[in-house]
């Protein structure tokens, strides 16, 4: 039996790995995603491979996949994997699905109060000794605003409990899940169309996945319907927002704040797309990764596949 772990891991699942099929069994290298060939030759005898975002089992590495039965995939977006390829190859994919729910929604409730209050970024000014106290105190409160939820599974459900503890009101758009499923009311979120999450939220928040219907879906257009001031938030994929569009609406004021974790190209190129926008966070894919979602997600596709390849 053999197991390849291509990107970063919690040790302690890795060590259960070690444990259930012998360690010279694990080839653990959190560097192998950026040596593809010594990758390929890792993988052509494996029985499981694990990854997370960035390596891409498709092309070259699919086909050096002789043997694999298993693909673990450490997060829950599963772009960088061709599923229909491995499961017609009889390769069984498997995300860590809701392992990072928690980290995520915590990134967008606090990034959400962050970019409202926009009072957060005058560390240097004060440090400089001056007091900007007259331009920073128009800041926004989050109670009392409303959420917009563009997707509306896991992820968006347990952001749409968060943004109600602290008094928002939640509306969500989700063509896929039913009037009558409990999570609306679980939740209190209100399920509305496209149109109005976009035009009526003070924050929307991105959880799609990129496919042909989502890419661009936030292009200058729909920026341009959001009310004046809104805050939109991308912890979902790269593709689905114009950041040229985004980076125009926040210069030219009508976006009231930003923050983009993730980008078409990771890592994100030099380019001065983003130069000189105000109120904007941008983070390196970070969003559903914490110490606490490593370990959960972790364990989660170790235990998954010791069962499959027990």
């Amino acid at each position: 039996m053999k197991i390849v772990i291509s990107e970063f891991m919690d040790e302690t699942a890795v060590d259960a790995l070690r444990k259930g099929f012998g360690a010279d069994s694990v080839v653990y290298d959190a560097a192998l995603v950026d040596k593809p060939d010594e990758l390929a030759i890792a993988a052509a005898d494996c029985d499981a491979l694990i990854v997370r975002n960035r390596t891409q089992v498709r092309g070259a590495l699919l086909d050096a996949l002789t043997k694999a039965r298993v693909i673990g995939r450490l997060g829950v977006g599963l772009d960088n994997i061709d599923v229909p390829a491995c499961e017609a190859r009889k390769m069984k994919v498997i995300p860590a699905t809701g392992a990072n729910a928690l980290a995520v929604a915590e990134y967008v409730i606090g990034t959400a109060m962050m970019l409202r209050r926009a009072s957060y970024l005058s560390t240097n000014a004060v440090i400089e000794g001056k007091w900007p106290r007259n331009a920073l105190s128009n800041g926004r409160e989050t109670a009392g605003s409303t959420l917009g939820l563009i997707g509306f599974g896991s992820i968006g459900q347990l952001t749409a409990q968060l943004a109600r503890a602290v008094g928002m009101t939640v509306i969500a758009f989700d063509p896929v899940i039913a009037d009558s499923h409990p999570a609306w009311m679980d939740t209190g979120a209100i399920r509305v169309s496209l149109a109005d999450v976009i035009a009526d939220a003070d924050v929307v928040s991105l959880h799609v996945p990129l496919v042909d219907a989502t890419r661009n879906m936030m292009n200058a257009e729909r920026i341009a319907a959001m009310k004046r001031g809104a805050i939109l938030i991308n912890t979902a994929r790269g593709g689905i927002v114009d950041d040229a569009a985004v980076a125009a609406a926040l210069k030219s004021g009508h976006l009231g704040g930003a923050a983009i974790d993730v980008f078409e190209k990771e890592p994100l190129p030099a380019s001065d797309v983003f130069a000189g926008c105000p109120n904007l966070i941008l983070t390196p894919h970070i969003a559903g990764v914490s110490a606490e979602a490593n370990v959960r997600v972790s364990s989660m596709i170790a235990d998954a596949v010791i069962r499959e390849l027990a």
